[in-house]
């Protein structure tokens, strides 16, 4: 049997060739997100709000509490899962004029240790998914419907 000395953490980065204003933009607008993440939102991100986020296809939604936004470097959010609350904080670092190095880590999963580790896995790979579908539609303005196409049989209309 494993034991675990440190709580797993889902850990996502991508480079992003376009300035760090366009980038980080894209995380707090939605009607820039939900081309390369969710499909719906209640509103925009600013610090103290709560919004609430929909995977239409899914069928699935998650309430966020916006903690703590500085424009441009850092987003930090609770949000709801089926296990409770957990953390996600973006930094966004520019490397160049047109370039922004993003990372997304998630934190604070519960249950046993089995599932404490599944769920930093899928949060891993569903972030880093996230991040490939926002590098094709600032540097190629291309959708690559990523998150809808992740799962196509658990579509709630299929």
């Amino acid at each position: 049997m494993t034991t675990l000395h440190q709580a797993p953490a889902a850990k996502a980065e991508m480079l992003i060739r376009r300035p760090v204003e366009e980038v980080f933009e894209a995380f707090v607008e939605p009607a820039i997100t939900t081309r390369f993440w969710f499909t719906k939102s209640s509103g925009r991100l600013e610090a103290g709000k709560r919004v609430r986020w929909d995977w239409e296809m899914y069928g699935v939604s998650t309430n966020v509490h916006v903690k703590e936004i500085e424009e441009n470097r850092r987003i930090l959010i609770e949000w709801e899962a089926s296990y409770g609350f957990t953390t996600v904080e973006w930094t966004f670092t520019r490397r160049a004029d047109n370039e922004t190095f993003v990372t997304v880590t998630n934190t604070g999963f519960q249950g046993d240790g089995d599932d404490i580790v599944k769920q930093a896995i899928g949060s891993t790979e569903g972030f880093t998914i996230v991040l490939c579908g926002l590098k094709a539609l600032l540097e190629h303005n291309i959708a690559l419907n990523l998150v809808s196409d992740k799962a196509p049989d658990a579509h709630v209309n299929r």
